[in-house]
């Protein structure tokens, strides 16, 4: 447990605390923690991405005053709580949502506006990749962003002198390093796992790939250079440290380790790096991660191979939407609600809306919802429409409306997930769940256990997210013994045997989950109908 305050602003003052930020898809949170990993200070600073000429993004200018206001607020949390000035700290650590696109020229200019994971703008390059590789090539990967602008014959690519993703960008502005994690770099190029590095016969495949269009650099050239969870990754420099802290304080030569993707830090912040673990991340998006005992049998384009941030093989089910619609479906209510002059306060609305679910139907009464804000990959979709959909013969009330609502919401992950499961065989002793599906107590994680029939838990932990599980690398980057794996440094060091709050799957959940995406397959053609008939 952390100490009294003063024991706290005693160590905060000798440097000892580890910082950890991370930028999410809606929030940029920084997180502080002690010597024994307990978060001591935090500040956050929300952000929405925008649609620009068809393409997600975040200016570099959102990026910076995000980072620097998140940091802002964490700074002022440690002088209010124990009267502190923050200048000195033993180690940090950038990670941020994974995947897309920055390219920078030689003169370090950002050749074109960052493309998020979001966009599926893609297609074409992710099956002429996966084809030549024989290995699946997400459309969010940064590779096939890159392809994909060779294809649409986009001036830029000529220009290319080094290829990042957000995280990557950050730790290179405040270090000069252009590096990577190796989960983060999973995301980017596919990784050989025994090498923790890039599979060099992909490499040369594409170089080949693009041969005809005469470009000068070669791919492992514009790439970052991979680094494993626990390797030095450089120091934050004076420009640095003026970037992160424009009061000025906070002194240069930190030590960082490897940036690493919400994923990689998911998987920290939940001691699910070790086999036969897994986690699932349930937000504006929703993704699992199964740590594998081994290679899958073939190809499954549903299916991404990534690495924890150790090296060790990940299978990654993403999906584009999770909570949006939900949450949109919730605002609803919060309108009716003071419309009647009622005051709505929303975690009340939500838990209260969330419980009524639990009451409804294994099925959901035969409702039918889909949640796409965005397209869907696992189901074919490069758009989508949020839509609900019933029979008049439907059982249709406030339960079953919150549960199909609860249910859409994993219905493209429970798609993804039974490959592995049912037509793969993977054994999966545990999934820890985290993200704002899991607010609720027991009523997310019922959810999910039912979806994937397997025990889900939630931390008390879990709350504190990616920027509490980049502090922890860094931790355990500067704090590790010799030869000490990140799987027992995490659960000897970190989690010392805590489980969590376990649910397990209900019979009644998982078979009324079965038949609820028999529905939801089925109905696909009625999701690409509104697709077609109200463009954007």
């Amino acid at each position: 447990m952390s100490g009294t305050k003063n024991e706290i602003r005693e160590m905060i003052e000798q440097g000892k605390a580890v910082l950890g930020i991370e930028l999410g898809s809606t929030r940029i949170k920084a997180v502080l923690v002690d010597e024994n990993h307990r978060p001591v200070a935090s500040g956050s600073h929300n952000w929405e991405n925008r649609l620009e000429n068809g393409i997600w993004t975040y200016s570099l200018e959102d990026i910076w005053a995000g980072i620097q206001d998140s940091y802002r607020k964490m700074a002022e949390d440690v002088r209010g709580q124990y009267g502190a000035d923050l200048r000195k700290i033993r180690a940090l650590g950038f990670s941020a949502m994974m995947h897309g696109y920055m390219v920078f020229d030689k003169e370090d200019r950002l050749l074109t506006p960052f493309r998020t994971w979001r966009n599926t703008m893609t297609g074409e390059a992710s099956e002429k990749l996966t084809e030549a590789f024989q290995y699946h090539i997400p459309q969010r990967w940064s590779i096939a962003h890159l392809y994909q602008a060779a294809l649409n014959g986009e001036s830029h690519v000529k220009d290319a002198a080094y290829l990042t993703t957000l995280a990557g960008y950050v730790h290179w502005k405040l270090t000069g390093e252009k590096v990577l994690g190796v989960g983060e770099a999973s995301g980017m190029f596919p990784i050989d796992i025994q090498t923790h590095t890039y599979q060099k016969g992909m490499l040369e495949i594409f170089d080949r790939l693009v041969e005809g269009y005469g470009y000068p650099w070669k791919i492992g050239e514009i790439l970052p250079r991979v680094l494993t969870a626990g390797e030095a990754a450089g120091v934050l420099s004076k420009e640095g440290a003026g970037l992160l802290d424009t009061t000025g304080l906070l002194e240069p030569g930190i030590p960082l380790c490897p940036p690493e993707g919400d994923a990689g830090t998911g998987m920290a912040a939940t001691n699910s790096v070790a086999r036969r673990t897994g986690n699932v991340s349930a937000g504006t998006s929703v993704f699992s991660m199964v740590v594998l005992e081994k290679e899958l049998s073939k190809v499954y384009p549903e299916i991404d191979l990534v690495t924890t941030p150790a090296g060790d093989l990940v299978a990654m089910v993403h999906c584009n939407n999770c909570t949006s619609d939900l949450n949109a479906w919730v605002n609803i209510f919060k309108e009716f609600a003071e419309s009647f002059g009622m005051t709505a306060d929303m975690d009340s609305l939500f838990e209260t809306l969330y419980r009524k679910a639990l009451e409804g139907d294994a099925d959901c009464g035969g409702l039918l919802a889909y949640n796409y804000f965005s397209g869907e990959h696992i189901t074919g979709f490069e758009e989508g429409r949020p839509l609900f959909v019933r029979r008049p013969d439907d059982k249709f009330n406030l339960a079953n409306f919150m549960r199909v609502h609860l249910f859409t919401a994993l219905g493209a992950l429970k798609a993804g997930n039974d490959i592995l499961l049912k037509q793969e065989g993977v054994r999966l002793d545990k999934i820890l769940g985290h993200g704002g599906l899991f607010r609720t107590k027991g009523v997310g994680q019922r959810m999910m256990a039912g979806a994937l029939n397997v025990p889900v838990s939630v931390m008390e932990t879990a709350g504190e997210g990616g920027a509490w599980g980049i502090a922890l690398l860094a931790s355990y980057m500067v704090g590790k013994e010799v030869g000490e794996t990140l799987d027992s440094y995490l659960e000897k060091k970190v989690f010392a045997g805590e489980t969590g709050d376990e649910v397990l799957p209900e019979p009644e959940d998982v078979a009324g989950f079965d038949l609820f995406l028999r529905r939801y397959l089925d109905g696909l053609e009625i999701e690409r109908a509104a697709v077609k008939c109200l463009p954007e």
